[in-house]
């Protein structure tokens, strides 16, 4: 089952199988089942023909992949352009949501931890 372009998994569940889609996670993947009318435990390899064209309709409302991804990027160089704090956090590859930054924020960071008082004489 190929929709938007990008193959939907068959061996797994059709809720599990749609999160491959950028910008669908679990609860909207089953919010997008149950608006269908096709049961979130089924594997995509048994949806019936009419199933699947449903869900290929509400999917394609969405904005989801390549149109997501640009609106967010749009959204960030706004940010960064109005001279936001957000944007200066972003720019700096810091957290932008008020995380704490001496302990963790690992992740955006880089993982270059050092151990204090081990350096040399």
């Amino acid at each position: 089952m190929r929709i938007s372009g990008i193959t939907i998994p068959d061996n797994k569940q059709i809720r599990y199988g749609l999160t491959v889609l950028y910008g669908i996670g679990l609860a909207r993947a089953e919010g997008i089942c149950e608006q269908a009318g096709v049961t979130p435990t089924i594997k995509t390899q048994d949806i019936s023909e009419s199933d699947e064209k449903k869900l290929r309709d509400i999917i394609e409302k969405l904005t989801l992949e390549g149109d997501l991804k640009r609106e967010v990027s749009q959204n960030i160089k706004r940010l960064i352009d109005i001279d936001a704090y957000r944007g200066g956090r972003h720019t700096r590859k810091l957290p932008s949501r008020g995380q704490r930054t001496k302990t963790n924020s690992r992740t955006r960071r880089g993982n270059k931890r050092v151990t204090m008082g081990s350096g040399k004489k």
